[in-house]
Parts: C-alpha cells; structure tokens; sequence
C-alpha cells in the first residue's frame, strides 16, 4: 500500500515532463521549419507574413511596407496560406462558404419597414412599432 502511494507521484511527473518535452519538440519543429511567405500568429495575437528568418529572430510584415523583427519563440503557430488568407482578408474558408439557394425557393419580399400614423397605433406586424404612451 504504501508503495502505490510512493509510485502514484512519481509516476504523474513523469507523464508531466513527457508532455512538456513533446510540446517543446513540436516547437522546436515548427520553429525551424519557419520560411518567407509563411503566414504566422504570434503569442501576442498578431497576424503576420514572415519575410526573413534569422539565426534568432524572425522578420515579420505586419502591414504593407512595415517589418518588425521578433524572436523566434514569440511566434505561436504557422498558418496555412488558406486560413491566413481567410483571417487576413475576411474571406470565409470554402467549407465556410454558403450554400446557393435552391431555384424553387419562394422569393423573400425586400418591403421596407414604415411607421407611419396608423401602425403606430396599432403596433401591427408589419413592422410598425407600438404606440408608447
């Protein structure tokens, strides 16, 4: 019994510093695997095209014309050209893109909303507000 509870805590660093190892591997990876072109996210949020990797330090556009150098470990994740595009420009990802609507569906009527005199009495359901009094 009393070596269970002697093993249990060793055993859960262990599997601590394993993970914490593994995650530094992939870093590591991702890091070195770093090239022009690449669109990144930083630790900090900022998105970002990569122009020039340094031995140390990373040159990243952050807008037209303006490049700041940051150090290698401030970059959180490398994008693919798709999602950057899409995050940068606004553009939804094609799995994102909406469906074209069926042929045989009704048209919805662009009537726009009024208020006038008597709808506003009213308060009926043609988009005429209730009357506060």
């Amino acid at each position: 019994m009393n070596l269970i509870i002697l093993l249990l805590p060793i055993i859960a660093i262990v599997l601590m510093f394993r993970s914490q190892k593994k995650r530094q591997q992939q870093m590591q990876q991702m890091q070195t695997a770093l090239e022009p072109g690449a669109g990144v996210r930083t630790i900090g949020g900022l998105y970002a095209q990569v122009k020039a990797v340094n031995e140390e330090t990373v040159e990243l556009e952050i807008a037209p014309g303006v490049v700041t150098h940051f150090t290698k470990s401030a970059i959180a994740a490398v994008l693919e050209p798709q999602e950057y595009d899409a995050i940068i420009n606004g553009r939804p990802a094609d799995d994102e893109l909406p469906e074209p609507e069926a042929e045989d569906a009704e048209p919805v009527e662009d009537k726009p909303l009024t208020l006038t005199k008597d709808s506003a009495e009213k308060g009926d359901a043609e988009g005429g507000a209730p009357a506060s009094k």
